[in-house]
């Protein structure tokens, strides 16, 4: 039953991720959310609603039409949901990305407490 209940979460995740509503995103999370993300640094980095709000409103003035294109939701555990996901975006430039992307969401009581993301930032030469 749990395992459901999470991938409900997950899916209206990236219903508000790609509706661009980064409030009602950030507010899926607890108050303060471990990250591991290759946008933020290395290791867990700490981030509040409010960052996490400012990040994604940030990344949506650089890429307006930022869509994420969830593949395959795998439920692992009673508190974790890993996600495979595309993510795309066209820049001021008209250059385009496609970035895959893998998410492992811990969820408890109904929040995000950790989201720890998998992809390669490398720029191409």
């Amino acid at each position: 039953m749990e395992t459901s209940k999470n991938e409900k979460i997950v899916k209206q995740y990236f219903e508000h991720f790609n509706n661009h509503d980064w409030k009602k995103m950030a507010e899926m999370y607890t108050e303060t959310v471990d990250f591991k993300d290759p946008s933020l640094g290395q290791g867990i980095v700490k981030q509040s609603r409010k960052q996490i709000e400012d990040k994604y409103a940030d990344l949506h003035k650089v890429f307006p039409d930022l869509h994420d294109k969830v593949i395959q939701i795998y439920p692992s555990g009673e508190k974790h949901i890993i996600v495979e996901f595309v993510s795309t975006g066209t820049a001021p430039d008209n250059s385009k990305f496609e970035l895959p992307i893998c998410t492992i969401f811990t969820i408890e009581n109904g929040l995000i407490t950790k989201d720890f993301t998998y992809f390669d930032n490398f720029e191409e030469n």
